[in-house]
């Protein structure tokens, strides 16, 4: 009965929609209606003959998922089962204890505690592991199923078992859980008496407010000047992106438009709010993992000449996704709109409605950008992501740091000094001297960190080479010679790269005693990215040469250059 059911109802639903076909429409339709009896017929057979027993809701899925992602990474199914996770996303509220738990070789540790949330107030600290939560063996858990157990209705109590580094036995820690609200601005401070500075981290219900805010406590500290920092901020709502931009655009002025298909939703958004201030000089941060809405109100700053853009080009994801429902409380995220900032460019970069013969997918090339201007008459052009009025490249870090943060030995030493000092100086101030820096080498000792540098990998590929060409008894004396020469200089990698290796391990201590905010803070003196945005700011003629068209600074930006984004 489940088979012929399922079968049912997708058949019933291809017979309704062929009965609100038009004329006009009667093909296309018709196609519809042919593939979705397909789909059914075989979904029944599959059903009734495959070998093993099949799980209806699985397989469907898995057909949608492959269906949605010949679109583009944008238009996703949601089933009703991850629709509190999708909610989350979208408005940045959940019931639970306020920490980020990840799986670690097979433990479950505690990453973070968000300050101010139950998980801090009780007492969890990064580092623990978690060993059962409410008397659940959590060894053989995923992730998602962590998250469900920790998550929950706000009042309710959750216990878990905890082993923490310097005590013998477990210890039991009892937490209520309580509304979370993640902070779309994580923090905002000043970077010298007349600069303040904030942090955007993601767009959900309330980021204008949470923005308007922060930049009128920044003008009461005596902020005379504002770096906004938008950087790996993914997106989200558009009409929060809408409501920042107000923040420093005038009532009125035109934001963002949408067009797609249906042409009834095109529609133009306008700044509907008075503006907190239109004059307070504004550098904005970019990165390349800066999408979407980030993208929207970068750009339209850059539009309106209101703000300097400084660091990498952006994403470029230009398009607009609004939510379906569907039967059985289910949701379909899908793609309807472009859309374009006020030059009238979109910043589209990959195009998803032409792939090539293997499926691939292609950029649209510099050679088809168009050229837009600005209000002032600046040049900028479309179909690839925001660029920088200042190009800042992002800091490549050595390979040893990077071993270093991937197999989480930073994080564990910083687990082990919390629990060897009961405080350190504030954060800005606080700085790991010589001495205490080699008790991390020392700590080290023993440890896994082997990794094949770039030059090791193109010594063994030309190696490889010459065996091959029958070359390599001719050349194996100075290919060892050289292959020694770089295992020589690996060895001293920990003090070669020792500023960059302290700088990551002082924010890491730092984040344990004064949380995200103390984190934020002991970056600012090493971050090249707000040094140039103070840079900046602090350079009067050079701020104004920079919106101005035609002057040498102006003429100066990287449109064609941008280093290679993941997904969004």
């Amino acid at each position: 009965m489940r088979k012929t059911t399922v079968a049912g109802l997708l058949l019933g639903g291809a017979a309704l929609l062929a009965s609100f076909r038009t004329a006009s429409d009667n093909e296309r339709y018709f196609e519809i209606a042919k593939n979705l009896d397909i789909f059914a017929t075989l979904f029944k057979e599959v059903n009734t003959f495959y070998v093993d027993e099949v799980t209806p809701a699985k397989l469907v899925k898995t057909g949608i998922d492959a269906m949605l992602k010949s679109l583009d990474p944008y238009t996703n199914y949601i089933p009703e089962d991850d629709i509190e996770d999708f909610r989350t996303l979208t408005t940045g509220q959940y019931g639970g204890i306020g920490a980020v738990v990840v799986k670690r070789s097979g433990k479950t540790i505690v990453q973070s505690a968000y300050e101010g949330y139950p998980a801090q107030k009780a007492g969890l600290l990064p580092g623990d592991e978690i060993l059962t939560i409410n008397g659940v063996n959590v060894e053989k858990k995923n992730n998602a199923d962590i998250s469900k157990l920790l998550k929950g209705q706000a009042n309710s109590l959750v216990k878990l078992e905890v082993t923490r580094y310097g005590q013998e036995k477990p210890i039991e820690v009892n937490i209520t859980r309580d509304k979370i609200q993640v902070d779309n601005v994580p923090y905002y401070g000043m970077l010298s008496p007349e600069v303040g500075y904030f942090q955007l981290g993601s767009f959900t219900v309330d980021a204008g407010k949470e923005v308007r805010m922060a930049v009128t406590k920044l003008k009461e500290m005596g902020a005379k000047k504002i770096v906004f920092d938008i950087r790996d901020n993914p997106g989200g709502l558009l009409n929060e992106a809408v409501n920042i931009s107000n923040v420093f655009v005038d009532k009125g002025m035109d934001v963002v438009s949408t067009k797609g298909k249906v042409t009834e939703w095109n529609k133009t958004y306008k700044a509907l709010d008075a503006p907190l201030d239109t004059q307070i000089p504004v550098v904005i941060i970019t990165s390349s993992r800066s999408a979407s809405a980030s993208e929207i109100v970068s750009g339209v700053l850059q539009d309106y000449d209101r703000a300097v853009v400084v660091g990498e080009r952006t994403f470029g994801k230009g398009l607009v996704q609004a939510t379906r429902p569907l039967s059985y409380n289910s949701q379909l995220k899908v793609t309807t709109a472009k859309y374009y900032i006020p030059s009238g460019r979109c910043i589209q970069e990959i195009d998803y409605a032409h792939r090539a013969d293997d499926g691939t997918l292609g950029k649209f090339p510099d050679s088809l950008r168009t050229a837009f201007k600005t209000q002032s008459g600046r040049v900028v052009y479309d179909g690839g992501g925001v660029a920088p009025d200042v190009e800042v490249q992002e800091k490549e870090i050595a390979d040893i740091t990077r071993v270093l943060l991937q197999k989480n030995y930073l994080f564990d030493y910083a687990t082990r000094y919390r629990a060897e000092h009961a405080s350190i100086p504030p954060a800005r101030e606080f700085q790991l001297s010589d001495a205490e820096y080699q008790k991390f080498v020392q700590f080290l000792s023993g440890k896994d960190i082997n990794y094949s540098t770039d030059m090791e990998k193109s010594l063994t590929e030309l190696s490889k080479k010459a065996k091959e060409e029958k070359h390599y008894d001719d050349v194996k004396a100075e290919l060892e010679a050289i292959r020694k020469k770089v295992s020589t200089n690996k060895s001293n990698d920990l003090t070669r790269f020792k500023p960059e290796i302290r700088e990551l391990l002082e924010q890491e201590i730092v984040s344990r005693y004064y949380f995200q905010k103390g984190s934020i803070e002991a970056s600012f003196d090493d971050d090249p990215n707000i040094l140039t945005a103070m840079q900046v700011i602090n350079d009067a003629p050079r701020y104004a040469a920079l919106l101005k068209p035609g002057t040498p600074e102006a003429k100066t930006r990287p449109e064609a250059t941008r280093k290679t984004a993941g997904g969004k």
